[in-house]
């Protein structure tokens, strides 16, 4: 099997801006044979845009269909897809987060487990050509001390207006309830019953900040321990400190711009006479570059300094092509659900760390 048939669950924002177009870009790995969305308009709109045979408002009649594969992007939770899809026996691509609570990451993985399928998540920064080169530099540090995140985040709609989206009004109310009752139940499973503030604190860690948490497990391994949260603005801005292994600290910090179109995000690595920094762009650019920059001391006391840019492509892409290769080969995801389940596990230890901390006050 070396192209693979693959069918797209949703087609909103992320969908339009890059999986759909990448995945008619990579025509000789993937062939794009069915789209799925609550909204017909919608389907029927982007079925004839990319000439795709087969649409389906019901994931369950698409599961049906000769697929090999299956990518999901609709709004969360996923995990009911997830495991009927892996359950018809299909491959299984979930956009980030894979999933709300550790119990559902347990469902999702028994399920792939039982099926044999691949189960991939979309954390596009691990693939980042940029990303990956950060990871050998910081890799010959001997003596990591300190590692220090920032993302400092604008409104998405900032970014969103640059693109033409489609969207149209016919998704049904039964379909709207249905996804605001399973996600309610996600959020109970993960995290009990908390206050506005507390949700909205979790939505932000495991929607947003989910991607500091990937790249900073891809690169260190889950933290030994959550130090402390704050929260603040109402919750629109945290900052986390992390404790690893070998006597490091990571001080990760998110917060919300609303109004300020330059969107930052940065991971910082310093040892004791080193320093390695990759610059990540928003999720909706296409084709710009995470540069890196690296800092040392040559001889003991000449500094040096550079700035790499190993490549400007896309990294949704790239993940894409890391999927048809896993499918193919039978070779184990990057990004893998074990790996998203030490995420939902760590996005839980923040709240609980963050609630802790009020109730001391």
């Amino acid at each position: 099997m070396s192209c693979v048939r693959i069918g797209v669950v949703g087609c909103g924002a992320i969908a339009q801006i890059q999986h759909l177009p990448h995945l008619k870009e990579l025509r000789d790995r993937f062939d794009l044979a069915a789209v799925c969305d609550v909204s017909r308009r919608l389907v029927e709109f982007i079925g004839d845009l990319y000439g795709v045979p087969h649409r389906f408002t019901d994931y369950r009649e698409m599961l049906n269909a000769n697929l090999d594969a299956v990518l999901l992007c609709f709004a969360d939770p996923k995990t009911e897809v997830a495991v009927a899809a892996l359950r018809a026996g299909k491959h299984v691509f979930i956009e980030k987060p894979m999933c709300f609570s550790v119990q559902e990451a347990d469902r999702i993985l028994n399920a792939a487990q039982t099926s044999g399928k691949t189960l991939m998540v979309g954390y596009m920064k691990q693939h980042d050509p940029g990303y990956q080169y950060a990871l050998t530099q910081v890799r010959q540090i001997p003596d990591i001390r300190f590692i220090q995140v920032n993302h400092l985040h604008p409104s998405n709609d900032l970014h969103l207006k640059e693109f033409t989206l489609y969207r149209f009004d016919d998704v049904p109310q039964e379909a709207i309830e249905h996804t605001s009752q399973s996600r309610e139940a996600a959020v109970r499973e993960a995290i009990g019953e908390v206050s506005d503030e507390t949700r909205r604190v979790f939505f932000l860690l495991s929607g947003s900040m989910i991607h500091d948490i990937s790249s900073l497990r891809g690169m260190f391994g889950p933290p030994a321990r959550v130090v402390s949260a704050e929260v603040w603005r109402d919750g629109g801005c945290i900052t986390t400190v992390f404790a690893y292994d070998g006597d490091k600290r990571c001080v990760a910090t998110w917060t919300d711009l609303p109004e300020l179109w330059d969107f930052r995000e940065t991971l910082e690595v310093y040892g004791g006479a080193q320093r390695v920094i990759i610059r990540f762009p928003t999720g909706f650019a296409r084709g710009t570059p995470s540069p890196v920059i690296v800092q040392g001391m040559e001889e003991g006391n000449i500094p040096w300094k550079k700035e790499v840019i190993v490549n400007t492509q896309n990294s949704f892409k790239l993940e894409l092509i890391h999927f048809h290769e896993c499918i193919v080969n039978d070779t184990p995801p990057l990004t893998d659900g074990v790996g998203a389940r030490h995420d939902a596990a760590l996005v839980r230890e923040i709240v609980q760390t963050y609630l802790k901390t009020t109730l001391a006050r």
